[in-house]
């Protein structure tokens, strides 16, 4: 089995020194789908390093515009100067959230392992209510929560708690021979929301050779950082270091499902949160998608197998966190050898959630409007399902095309036979 390529994550830099490097060329303006969608933004050049030139690091934010920027990272990735726009902006938003204290609807949705854990006892009346048409109305007034945003199910029983043999503290001496230990980092959603794509995850990865652990771990912290919550989300990521650092300083890859969390493990953490030091970069360095990983590691592996054919139109959708990544698209790659499984792309830039940014009930509006096109590609294709690495991303699309959305994972799972 080839060994893990380390490589060193690109954007590391801290992003109020890249404001200088702008020169007013509106690349990212052009590109950025929020701008498009509502005249309350005025675009990634003109609230990020246009408007940073004048933030004093201690006065109040005098504009309140780049709340609306809904952090999907397109104005980073094509600025061809390196600027780090969404970095800025994001640190900006936590500023202003500082500034003018932050909504109680805003604590509420950027605790999803919290609500997991909340509902443990009542699952059954929790998930009743929330497909109730009162409860609904009730958040939306109270809360100001979209009475029509997708709001995840919550599972019944844990991810973990269906492994409790793999959960480990820190990692053995050594796998099993022919083994290569693997670190699932599965984030909330799939311990608390999707624990079945867990599972699948855990088969794939075993068929392939691996031995999977399950170290401790919290939520990632992106959706406390989403919301200005920065406090609270460094606290989180410190603690998930610390959870994860004995896996890493063994060279023992830590592996995610979802593509915003394993963002936040490389990149995040340090250049948003500025969370600093060698065992952050040390994470950075083992960390890796889950289709980022099958490529570098298990490409030969995958090639061995027999892959059985998948008759089904499928649209792919990469979300805008994985091309944050800077990978490009692994998981299309593989899924692409599977006989039988006819792939479109999509032409949409982001579906438009961003996280929590689309179950606000004044972004909500926005949030369609942005993905609109993707939604009317989906159901113009007659595709059997979307395809997508964010968890977020397929529970909006899924709402809004009445399509099943699934993780790729469970795509190829399929197709070997799991």
């Amino acid at each position: 089995m080839a060994l893990m390529k380390k490589v060193e994550f690109p954007l590391l830099a801290q992003a109020g020194f890249t404001t200088d490097r702008c020169l007013k060329c509106n690349i990212c303006t052009a590109a950025c789908p929020v701008v498009n969608a509502t005249d309350h933004f005025l675009g990634p050049k003109a609230v990020g390093p246009q408007a940073q030139r004048f933030r004093h690091p201690r006065l109040p934010i005098p504009d309140a515009t780049v709340s609306w920027c809904s952090g999907c990272g397109t104005c980073s990735r094509v600025c061809p100067h390196g600027v780090f726009v969404t970095e800025m902006n994001v640190q900006a938003k936590a500023r202003l959230a500082a500034q003018h204290g932050v909504p109680l609807r805003d604590q509420f949705i950027s605790r999803p392992e919290m609500l997991g854990q909340l509902s443990k006892p009542f699952t059954r009346i929790a998930n009743s209510a929330l497909e109730k048409p009162l409860t609904r109305f009730s958040l939306e007034k109270l809360l100001a929560i979209h009475r029509s945003a997708p709001l995840p199910l919550f599972a019944k029983g844990t991810f973990r708690e269906r492994f409790p043999e793999r959960c480990v503290k820190t990692p053995p001496d050594k796998a099993d021979p022919g083994k290569r230990l693997v670190a699932y980092f599965h984030g909330c959603s799939t311990n608390h929301y999707e624990p079945e794509l867990g599972e699948t995850t855990i088969a794939v990865l075993e068929a392939l050779g691996c031995s999977v652990l399950l170290p401790p771990q919290n939520c990632c912290g992106l959706p406390l950082q989403s919301n200005g919550l920065f406090r609270q989300a460094r606290r989180y990521g410190e603690a998930n270091i610390r959870h994860l650092i004995p896996f890493a300083k063994k060279e023992i890859p830590i592996v995610g499902t979802s593509t915003s969390c394993t963002l936040e493990l490389k990149h995040e953490y340090r250049a948003v949160l500025g969370l600093a030091g060698r065992d952050f970069d040390l994470i950075a360095e083992w960390t890796r998608d889950i289709f980022e990983f099958l490529s570098e590691e298990d490409g030969e592996a995958i090639d061995e197998i027999e892959l059985k054919p998948v008759p089904k139109r499928v649209l792919y959708h990469a979300p805008c966190q994985l091309k944050s990544h800077c990978i490009g698209t692994p998981a299309l790659e593989i899924l692409r050898r599977i006989p039988a499984l006819d792939i479109i792309l999509t032409e949409s830039e982001c579906c438009g959630v961003a996280g929590t940014y689309g179950v606000k009930l004044e972004r909500y509006q926005v949030a369609y409007e942005v993905g609109v096109q993707l939604f009317k590609q989906a159901e113009q294709s007659n595709v059997d399902i979307v395809v997508t690495d964010s968890e977020t991303c397929r529970w909006w699309i899924s709402h809004h095309t009445g399509i099943q959305a699934l993780h790729p994972i469970e795509v190829l799972a399929e197709s070997m036979g799991l």
